[in-house]
């Protein structure tokens, strides 16, 4: 499935649906296919598999099936830490050329990355560690809220960033380069590797953590590489992306609707559908309106938020 949303992604151009095998005879739209869809359609898809991947960690550290990778405060930390610096570059003037020159090479990506990981840090120290599980999903909540907050203290402060702010929060896969997939694999990499080597100590946790530390399962260790891998998957996609809504949640709960996998396994097809989603969404918003694009969060938001009422009845039945 993957593959031909790969297919559909890199034959989507500004006209709508174009054959890529035509590219070949023509220099030009080669190198548009090469440089510009190519790199967009697989980072759409790294970014899914991410939040894929946090969303079945949240959900099993968390041991709760609506907790999502935003959990820890890292898409209001990184939507506040872009409403920041776009203050900066547009007071760049007044703060003489030396700040315009730092801000406008840290990037709206370095700068939401930055608020993201800032943001999980406040996170685990108003939870005071990560050995309390409650605590940590509280203080979550509390950052996410007063950092959400303040980023619109800045918007409303300084009303002239709402146009460029507008494009992370509904979410864009239009600016992913070659770099963009790079930093996305590599993040992607260490996540499943790190996940992987303590997916049964997740198994052993949804028997509750009692009977996980009667297993011999060291909790403190478990949740501190897991909770870091959470917050280096959300924060790379989030950076790179925009808030993407809905793709973490519905993923893992789409594999459980099919299989009912170890931890292992629910990381490794959460990530696969994860990776699905976004893209699906990400060619749909390129297509249904060309040449204009529908911003590809609202597209997951109406996906996913239709996906989560469907399941809401059918279980109501």
């Amino acid at each position: 499935m993957s593959l031909a949303l790969g297919l559909l992604g890199v034959s989507i151009g500004s006209t709508g649906l174009e054959s890529v095998l035509s590219a070949g005879s023509d220099p030009t739209a080669l190198q548009i296919v090469r440089d510009i869809r190519l790199p967009r359609t697989l980072g759409a898809w790294l970014a899914g598999a991410l939040l894929g991947l946090g969303g079945a960690l949240a959900q099993g550290l968390f041991r709760n099936p609506l907790a999502d990778p935003y959990l820890l405060g890292s898409a209001s930390g990184a939507n506040f830490g872009v409403a920041l610096l776009l203050v900066v570059l547009g007071a760049s003037s007044a703060l003489g050329p030396a700040a315009g020159g730092w801000a406008a090479r840290l990037g709206m990506t370095g700068a939401a990355f930055i608020g993201a990981v800032l943001a999980v840090l406040l996170t685990l120290s108003l939870a005071r560690g990560v050995q309390q599980t409650l605590r940590l999903l509280l203080a979550g909540v509390v950052v996410g809220m007063v950092l959400g907050a303040a980023s619109a203290l800045v918007v409303l402060w300084v009303p002239e960033i709402m146009r460029t702010m507008q494009a992370f929060m509904l979410g864009t896969t239009g600016f992913l380069g070659w770099p963009n997939v790079t930093l996305l694999a590599g993040a992607l990499v260490l996540c499943v590797l790190a996940s992987l080597a303590f997916a049964r100590a997740l198994d052993a946790l949804t028997l509750g953590e009692a009977s996980a530390t009667s297993l011999g399962i060291a909790l403190p260790r478990v949740r501190v590489v897991l909770v870091a891998a959470l917050a280096l998957a959300t924060g790379t996609a989030v950076a790179q992306v925009g808030l993407v809504a809905f793709v973490g949640l519905v993923a893992p709960h789409l594999v459980r609707g099919v299989v009912k996998p170890t931890h292992g396994w629910l990381i490794a097809l959460a990530s696969l559908m994860g990776g699905a989603l976004l893209l699906a969404a990400d060619v749909v918003a390129r297509w249904l309106m060309a040449p204009q694009e529908l911003p590809v969060g609202v597209v997951t938001a109406l996906l996913g938020g239709g996906y989560l009422l469907w399941l809401m009845h059918r279980r109501s039945l």
